[in-house]
């Protein structure tokens, strides 16, 4: 399977102005969602604002990566600075499992003593959140396509707009049948979502820090397509990684037939091409053997024998 390169492609200015504008629209609801949800009791209000609140960090911490992504390699960061984004993201996703743990505890509390909550407040204020949760995921939804570190926050947009039309069907009961246990019932829904949306995306930064193979890439595939190249023998000591979020990369030893040597140069030639036009692995890193004093047992990834794979 192709590695998939067809991400949107948003310019970069652009795209730090549109996170500019969600930061400021993020930290002015939370502020008045704390208020709000302090003057009217609600605990569900308070809960849609930390969740605002983590959203205004993430923001601000994704704006950061996008910023040092973009800086050339050096002699520290030899490839780049392009994975920020991806510890970006880890980040975010861990803030929403806090912020989701806690939201459930403290809605357990008032299950067990629903407080008075002023639902008027409740419904106006979740109103005002709904229209700016809206306008942060529109402003974000293109770009998340392309961006990890993106679609953390788009997700996190799209949960806090989901939390204040709950917010504000919660408001509404409290107002016509003063269902004070709706409130911190609606805390603890939200808080599920929060933690189901987190712990759902969160494998995927996870696996690309941990040097797991790309998700999208059938290894077994590229193994085979090596393996068919005339004058390959065989692979071994195979790695797949990705560099950053869109580049794919292979490191491999390739034994090269007896008798095919002096092909070597357009036998590495063939590979990489194929690796780039039928994978999408355009950085490979190949390592080539005399099929005669190639390695012996050697496994086909990582870097033991075959009977350390046991």
């Amino acid at each position: 399977m192709p590695h998939d390169h067809g991400h949107a492609h948003i310019d970069p200015k652009s795209g730090d102005r549109r996170v500019s504008v969600a930061i400021w629209a993020n930290a002015l609801l939370t502020v008045a969602q704390i208020v709000g949800g302090i003057l009217s009791g609600s605990l569900a209000l308070i809960a849609d604002a930390l969740h605002n609140f983590s959203d205004m960090a993430s923001l601000v911490i994704a704006f950061a990566a996008r910023k040092i992504a973009r800086r050339p390699a050096d002699e520290r960061m030899t490839f780049g600075y392009g994975r920020i984004e991806i510890v970006a993201a880890l980040i975010n996703y861990t803030t929403l499992i806090l912020v989701g743990f806690y939201l459930i505890y403290e809605g357990g509390m008032r299950m067990i003593d629903p407080p008075e909550v002023a639902g008027w407040t409740v419904v106006i204020l979740g109103g005002v959140a709904l229209a700016v949760d809206t306008l942060t995921a529109l402003l974000t939804y293109s770009m998340q396509k392309g961006s990890v570190n993106i679609r953390a926050l788009f997700l996190h947009n799209l949960s806090d707009a989901l939390a204040s039309v709950a917010v504000i069907i919660g408001g509404a009961l409290i107002i016509l049948y003063d269902m004070r246990w709706v409130d911190p019932a609606i805390t603890i829904g939200i808080a599920l979502y929060i933690l189901y949306l987190a712990f759902t995306e969160i494998g995927g930064p996870i696996r690309t820090l941990m040097l797991g193979s790309p998700p999208d890439i059938d290894n077994g595939a590229v193994v085979d397509a090596v393996r068919g190249i005339g004058g390959v023998a065989d692979i071994h000591h195979a790695h797949f990684w990705q560099m950053q979020e869109h580049a794919a990369a292979l490191d491999t030893h390739v034994v090269i037939e007896t008798g095919s040597w002096e092909r070597l140069e357009d036998i590495k030639d063939e590979i990489k091409r194929m690796l780039e036009s039928q994978f999408g692995i355009a950085h490979s890193t190949l390592e080539f053997e005399r099929q005669e004093r190639a390695h012996q047992n050697a496994s086909l990834y990582g870097h033991g024998g075959k009977e350390d794979a046991g």
